[in-house]
């Protein structure tokens, strides 16, 4: 019982980083667009394949 004494504040406080991570995410905009990715790895613009 001792050990939840310690677990749940690590827990909380761990929780509140990737929250803090996930809102530096979005205020940084990089979920500003999901169709570019999509539509990008359509494209054979950008193709690293060796050329013959």
């Amino acid at each position: 019982m001792e050990m939840l004494a310690y677990l749940i504040p690590i827990s909380l406080f761990l929780g509140g980083v990737g929250l803090l991570a996930f809102f530096w995410t979005v205020k940084s905009r990089q979920y500003e667009d999901p169709d570019g990715d999509s539509q990008r790895i359509l494209s054979d613009e950008w193709d690293d394949a060796p050329r013959p």
